[in-house]
């Protein structure tokens, strides 16, 4: 563990929870929504409109970092967040959901992965020790080791094999050394399986790590079972400790993980679903190629306080997209980020209150008929 990161639980209400983490860049209130700076950038927006959404800390992509534009030109820059112009922690990944997403073009052995660059085909030798290495130089506050990430449909055995490498793997980077200021997150395996689940956190809880991560849902298994894992696992971790999911999802699912005692997230769905023409409100989501909005002079939803709901309506908004202008990308991604920001502000004021269950509810309901 390093001295420079710290987190503390600040209240309760059931099993959520809402807390303070410190790192040497800032500080996160949790629960906390991390949008995803994939290239060092968050899709179509400025670091400036990212923090005004609500952000605090925000996650890079190591896996394409390293590939471009190399982590020893982010080091000269002085850093992620230095290089990006982001005034605040940053957290990344190890880039193992990225390799072992390529299929074919990886080779998984205990050593590490090897694997043909996405592209110029070049073949990368990726292993513990490297992913660590790599998160050093790119100078983040928060590194994730690097696990084997199952499918969702994987058999019992390809998961008890990944929990094995993962296991081997976290004891190899668990004992690296690291920037002084960089703490580091292990990576719960075991996929649908609550067993696996549970034998796995054991085990990594009793590593040094400074905060234990949920990985390999949200890959296709069935929602009903991803709950299931949660609803088993979450509040099982250490309590003193942060604790991550990673790569989920919509709000309904965030609303249920912070109910099981989660502390942090980060999805692509605010800014991806937003180049796909989705807005998310309470209850649900707009569509705004579909035609009922091709007169309709609402905001995307009333009462949103942000930049899009404050200036544009539901009818100018789908001419952008019908017209394939750029501006539209923007205007959703603001207010869909707007939108993750205003439900951690909530559930966090929410959970001071005692009243997280009755929050959760409301923002489930739609405010209006989309």
């Amino acid at each position: 563990m390093t001295d420079a990161f710290s987190f503390r639980v600040r209240h309760t209400d059931d099993l959520a929870r809402s807390g303070l983490i410190t790192t040497a860049h800032g500080t996160v209130p949790t629960p906390a929504f991390m949008p995803v700076g994939t290239r060092a950038s968050v899709k179509a927006v400025t670091p400036d409109e990212v923090r005004d959404s609500g952000a605090s800390i925000l996650l890079g992509n190591t896996y394409h970092l390293m590939l471009r534009p190399g982590e020893e030109l982010i080091r000269g820059a002085g850093g992620l967040a230095e290089f990006m112009g982001w005034r605040g922690p940053t957290l990344t990944d190890s880039g193992g959901f990225q390799v072992f997403s390529l299929g074919e073009r990886v080779k998984l052995t205990d050593d590490g992965v090897v694997f043909s660059s996405h592209i110029d085909g070049q073949r990368v030798n990726l292993t513990p020790a490297r992913a660590i290495e790599i998160q050093g130089a790119l100078g983040s506050d928060i590194a994730m080791i690097l696990d084997e990430c199952p499918h969702g449909t994987a058999s019992r055995e390809e998961v008890e094999r990944a929990v094995d490498r993962t296991t081997l793997w976290a004891r190899q980077q668990v004992a690296l050394i690291r920037p002084a200021h960089q703490a580091l997150f292990g990576i719960v395996q075991g996929g649908i399986h609550e067993d696996l689940r549970l034998a796995h956190l054991q085990t990594l809880a009793e590593l040094d790590f400074d905060g234990l991560a949920l990985g390999g849902l949200s890959v296709g298994e069935p929602i009903e079972q991803m709950y299931r894992i949660l609803r088993a696992v979450a509040p099982q971790m250490p309590a003193e400790r942060p604790r991550y999911l990673m790569g989920v999802g919509t709000p309904d699912d965030l609303l249920t993980a912070i109910g099981q005692g989660i502390d942090m997230f980060d999805c692509v769905m605010p800014t991806r679903n937003a180049r796909n023409g989705q807005a998310f409100v309470h209850g649900g989501r707009i569509n705004i190629k579909q035609a009922r909005y091709i007169d309709d002079p609402l905001p995307l939803e009333p009462g949103c306080s942000c930049p899009c709901c404050r200036q544009f309506d539901r009818r100018y908004l789908r001419h952008l997209f019908t017209v394939g202008e750029m501006l539209v990308s923007r205007l959703l991604t603001l207010h869909n980020l707007h939108h993750y920001g205003s439900l951690m502000a909530g559930a966090k004021e929410a959970i001071a209150e005692q009243r997280f269950a009755e929050f959760a509810r409301r923002w489930s309901q739609p405010l209006v008929t989309p």
